[in-house]
């Protein structure tokens, strides 16, 4: 999805709406991440690992994808 694409589905889904505690919580989440220093570590990112980063979280999202928690503690039981 491009920039523009992104921006598009996102001022529709904010004019949809109507709750404003919710458009305060998003107005609040937004000016924080611009304020703040967050974004540094992606930043001092190399490209090709930027990429992989935002491929995975992308492929998050793709419950296909996703491993039951109790399957993740049962393998990694001895170092949790």
């Amino acid at each position: 999805m491009t920039v523009r694409e992104l921006r598009s589905n996102l001022h529709q889904l904010i004019e949809r709406i109507e709750n404003e505690e919710l458009l305060s919580a998003i107005h609040d989440l937004l000016m924080q991440k611009k304020e703040s220093k967050e974004g540094k570590l992606f930043n001092s990112l190399s490209e090709e690992q930027k990429r992989e980063l935002l491929a995975s979280e992308k492929k998050s999202h793709d419950e296909s994808t996703l491993i039951d928690n109790d399957e993740v503690m049962k393998k990694y039981k001895k170092w949790l």
